[in-house]
């Protein structure tokens, strides 16, 4: 430290000292004690102003299960419990995990499901490392050295074990679907402005798609096959979204169900769901092809297609799974342009009148 001495001789830090100085090291100017004091604050204002900005921000956010989470204003390092429902979601809003859940091929490769075809973001382009499917890797999030974790209620790991590793929040994609995922998400990442953008571009689709077909007119329904029975759900991901975003009639039956949930029908009550459109899915992302679907219709009731008119006259209309479900604006854009290139211009049989 250096030090300086006194008229009188006397050796003192260099703080110390009041006039005329003789500094070994060191050149200072002589203050008196008001300026000394004034020189004090303001160093102690530096430092707690330095302190403050590297600290870093929190805000409190409510998930679906009604937990109380402190998580960053700005995350970095976000793990994905779900690639669906909330990977692509990330990708969209232009905050995309560092880590996430995925799908395992035959050959033993990683995807993303549907991403690559919606966002052109996959593990095998993109800096996300895969930690697992059903049963994630808790030791690879763990590495990946996450400052948030988003969950769904669903996920085989319990949201005990992921908070150990980082603040988590579990988010439930059938609360809402995905305008509220997308809020959720958008408050978490602070990506508001991303979101808007997006939900303008699917109201402008949206209001083309009530220009060109006057959906009001037209009755709908999506229905899948499933080990014998049929699946139905009030709102079939994106494609349910869209058909009632625009306007479409759905059967008394489906209007039943309790929005966000699903029933399994039998084969006696498939004349309920007919309609003037009926949709339904094939699942393309490990090599299925449409006609699986209608062989599992025939599992279903054999000769089904002669009970439903909609599929009598030609307007039984089959989309790739991996588009239609996810809750992505991607998704939702293809299905705008789907649903409009089906039905816009196209005649309704007299029997169906």
């Amino acid at each position: 430290m250096p030090r300086c001495r006194s008229r009188r001789g006397l050796s003192l830090p260099w703080w110390g000292a009041r006039s005329s100085l003789s500094c070994s090291g060191v050149a200072v100017m002589p203050f008196n004690q008001e300026g000394s004091m004034r020189w004090f604050v303001s160093l102690l204002l530096l430092l707690t102003g330095a302190v403050s900005a590297a600290a870093p921000q929190t805000q409190t956010f409510t998930d679906d299960l009604g937990r109380t989470v402190t998580v960053p204003l700005h995350p970095q390092r976000i793990v994905s419990m779900h690639d669906l429902d909330i990977t692509i979601p990330l990708i969209e809003l232009g905050a995309p995990p560092i880590a996430s859940h995925g799908r395992t091929r035959p050959d033993g490769s990683h995807y993303l499901r549907s991403s690559a075809q919606l966002t052109g973001v996959d593990f095998d382009n993109s800096d996300i490392r895969f930690i697992g499917t059903a049963d994630i890797d808790l030791e690879a999030v763990a590495a990946a050295r996450p400052d948030l974790i988003i969950t769904e209620p669903s996920r085989h790991v319990s949201v005990e074990q992921l908070e150990k590793i980082a603040p988590t929040v579990s988010i439930d994609h059938l609360q809402g679907s995905a305008p509220e995922i997308y809020r959720k998400l958008a408050q978490l990442t602070g990506t508001q402005p991303r979101l808007a953008i997006l939900e303008r571009r699917y109201q402008e689709q949206i209001k083309q798609l009530k220009a060109m077909v006057n959906p009001p007119q037209y009755s709908v329904s999506v229905i899948q096959a499933n080990n014998g029975k049929v699946t139905v759900h009030h709102s079939y991901h994106a494609l349910g979204r869209v058909l009632r975003d625009a306007g479409f009639r759905f059967p008394p039956l489906i209007e039943r169900i309790p929005d966000g949930q699903r029933i399994d029908v039998s084969a006696e009550q498939l004349p309920e769901l007919d309609a003037d459109f009926v949709f339904a899915t094939w699942r393309s992302d490990t090599g299925g092809k449409p006609q699986d679907e209608l062989q599992a219709m025939e599992g279903v009731m054999p000769g089904w297609c002669d009970f439903m008119r909609a599929c009598r006259t030609g307007h039984y209309i089959l989309l790739p799974r991996e588009e239609v479900i996810s809750n992505s604006y991607a998704a939702l854009s293809l299905m705008v342009a789907q649903v409009q290139s089906h039905i816009a211009g196209r005649p309704i049989p007299a029997e169906a009148k």
